[in-house]
C-alpha cells in the first residue's frame, strides 16, 4: 500500500511538472510563432516545444501515469489538462490556463477535465 501511495504521489509531482511545461511553451509559441495566439499539444510538439512523450499520450498510453490534453487553444487563450490513465496512477485531475495556475480536483481516471473554475488552486 505504502508503495503505490508513493508511486501515485510521484506521478502527480510529474503530472504537475509537466502542466508547468506546458504553460512555458504556451508562453513562448503565443510570444513567437503564435502572433498572440495560443497552440495545441500538436502545434507546440511540431514547434518542438514540448517533447512527442507529452504530446502523443493517452489514457492508453500515459506519461508517468499521466496523460495531457490542450482545448480552446487561439487567440483568448487555452486550457490544459492532465488525468491519471487509471486510478491507481493517481487520484488527482490537474487543470490550468493562459493564467498559469494550476488547480486539482478528484476528477475521474481516464477522463481529462479541463475546469478550472470553481477548482483548488495547488501551492502555485
Amino acid at each position: 500500500p505504502n508503495l503505490l501511495a508513493s508511486r501515485r504521489a510521484a506521478n502527480e509531482a510529474s503530472g504537475i511538472s509537466t502542466l508547468r511545461t506546458i504553460g512555458t511553451s504556451e508562453s513562448t509559441y503565443s510570444s513567437t510563432i503564435g502572433f498572440g495566439a495560443y497552440g495545441t499539444l500538436a502545434q507546440l510538439s511540431t514547434a518542438q516545444l514540448v517533447d512527442t512523450s507529452i504530446s502523443n499520450t493517452t489514457a492508453a498510453a500515459p506519461k508517468s501515469g499521466y496523460f495531457y490534453g490542450i482545448q480552446n487553444a487561439g487567440a483568448g487563450g487555452y486550457n490544459s489538462a492532465a488525468a491519471p490513465a487509471t486510478s491507481s496512477t493517481g487520484t488527482r485531475n490537474f487543470a490550468s490556463d493562459e493564467a498559469g495556475v494550476i488547480y486539482a480536483n478528484t476528477g475521474s481516471a481516464g477522463a481529462l477535465d479541463y475546469t478550472t473554475t470553481g477548482q483548488k488552486p495547488i501551492g502555485n
